[in-house]
């Protein structure tokens, strides 16, 4: 039997995915206009930039993207032809590859930076009290941990 959503269930949900509609579309296109980024090159970028010597094995990068392997390929083609990474192979195996960040890159996530900042901050973090952004971040975590550990494979 279907459990439906109450009508209180309903609003919260449809808020919900408003918001995750709304936020980030708003957040790429504030890195497009200003910096030439799409949300998804940047993650790629910050990605990179936290990484010891700024290098990911492509198959984790798409992990921590949560981006498909065929996706994230035509992301860092492009990220690639801008001179922001560069694809090296794998020693290990000869099969992966890896994507590492260039100096352009690094220059451009460090331009990029402090704006994305001051967008998440104006769009979301200063909508809400502290202790809402808390909760918000509490229960984001509590959501995402739950997902991560039903996505798992028997063989992970």
């Amino acid at each position: 039997m279907t459990r439906w959503l109450s009508e209180d269930e309903q609003n919260a949900w449809r808020a919900w995915l408003d918001m995750t509609r709304l936020l980030p579309d708003r957040l790429s296109r504030e890195l497009s206009s200003e910096h030439g980024l799409s949300l998804a090159d940047y993650e790629i970028l910050v990605q990179l930039s936290e990484n010891p010597d700024h290098r990911i094995r492509m198959s984790e990068l798409a992990t921590r993207a949560l981006s498909s392997r065929s996706r994230l390929s035509h992301q860092c083609d492009r990220l690639t032809k801008s001179g922001l990474i560069t694809r090296e192979p794998c020693a290990d195996d000869g099969r992966g590859s890896w994507a590492v960040l260039t100096e352009a890159g690094w220059n451009k996530i460090y331009s990029a930076a402090p704006d994305h900042v001051e967008s998440v901050r104006e769009h979301l973090v200063e909508v809400l009290t502290p202790e809402e952004f808390a909760e918000l971040g509490r229960l984001s975590r509590k959501v995402a941990q739950r997902l991560q550990v039903t996505s798992k494979s028997p063989s992970d």
